[in-house]
């Protein structure tokens, strides 16, 4: 069966010569001329992929993504905008709206059909996913019915792709959900009365973000942002209730988790305001290493995080750092760190 395709385009040469070429790809093909008249028509067809230019009547593009976000049957939908604008405002805001990808007018058929056919393979990825986290979680469930819901909703969520240093919510934003971090690294930081960051909390694959929020039903209390380039899915807080209350093992497990979340902070916080310099450096290495390193135990990150997840200054940070090279406990080549001495550093910290 053909892949189906919308293009909501209103310039007619462009729209009917994509058209020809996705016809000719073997694609079944849907078009609009406007934004309003593209709605209609996804809502009905449920395309694979929507093909959609910015600057339309009756509804631009960026009003046209919002509105297929806010329906379920159309939010998965892999959606490209075609732009003759290049600026990199109008980009980064397709991109926060939850456009997967642009392609920048003119552009030739290889472009064109290698974009579509990347968005649907991602897709497809997405759909066979299974998270690591959940195949955890399924471990303490015993209704394996629950488990499977849980694991069908996150499959039929979209995942959204974050460039390193994007924010994926913001410190009072209303919490709509709860995110779940497929690939990458992310961390929470809260900025304290003098301007300084605070870090709250540090993320990778398979780790659940704003479970806070979306239990207690409060504003997120602090700003997650992407460290590295990451994929994302969020769960729909009303999904998750709904499930949560047809099965109470699901509720339970989300329970532990906001638990040890909120133990994991309180002993953070401890830490910060009694231990020594050297000691915070020590915790903050081993909960790296543990968290964030990859097969040969490195793992990256900038003075500037180091400095908000330990509560020191940058200098403190690079003079510690130092020390503990000079003392052979880790190894340190730029923003990447590696530790050779684990035991020493587990003693340090305790």
């Amino acid at each position: 069966m053909s892949k189906t395709v919308l293009i909501i385009e209103d310039n007619n040469d462009i729209r009917e010569n994509i058209f020809e070429i996705l016809q000719l790809a073997n694609y079944t093909v849907y078009e609009a001329q406007n934004g309003k008249t593209g709605v209609e028509l996804a809502m009905k067809h449920k395309p694979d992929i929507i093909l959609c230019d910015i600057m339309m009547p009756e509804l631009d593009g960026y009003g046209v993504l919002y509105m297929l976000n806010k329906n379920p049957d159309t939010t998965n939908i892999p959606f490209i905008f075609l732009t003759a604008r290049a600026e990199r405002l109008d980009h980064r805001k397709g991109m926060e709206m939850g456009a997967d990808d642009y392609l920048t007018k003119p552009f030739d058929d290889m472009e064109l059909l290698n974009a579509i056919e990347t968005r649907l393979k991602k897709k497809e990825a997405q759909q066979e996913f299974y998270s690591k986290s959940l195949d955890r979680l399924g471990t303490l469930i015993s209704n394996r019915d629950g488990l499977a819901e849980l694991k069908k909703i996150i499959q039929e969520r979209r995942t959204r792709q974050f460039k390193k240093g994007q924010v994926i919510y913001y410190e009072g934003d209303k919490g709509t959900g709860l995110y779940l971090l497929i690939s990458g690294k992310a961390k929470s930081i809260k900025l304290a009365a003098d301007g300084r960051e605070l870090m709250t909390g540090i993320y990778a694959a398979d780790d659940y973000m704003g479970i806070n929020s979306m239990l207690l039903n409060e504003p997120h209390s602090d700003t997650a942002t992407a460290l590295e380039d990451s994929s994302v899915c969020q769960i729909p807080k009303e999904s998750l209730e709904q499930l949560m209350n047809q099965y109470p093992d699901v509720a339970r497990e989300f329970i532990k988790l906001l638990a040890k979340d909120i133990k994991e902070k309180e002993e953070h916080l401890l830490q910060m305001a009694y231990n020594s310099v050297r000691k915070k450096m020590a915790d903050a290495m081993v909960r790296l290493q543990s968290q964030q390193s990859d097969a040969r135990g490195s793992f990256k990150i900038t003075r500037e995080d180091l400095a908000a997840m330990t509560g020191m200054a940058t200098e403190t940070v690079s003079r510690t750092l130092s020390d503990f090279k000079d003392e052979g406990l880790i190894e340190k080549k730029g923003s990447a760190i590696t530790v050779v001495n684990l035991e020493s550093l587990v003693k340090m910290k305790n």
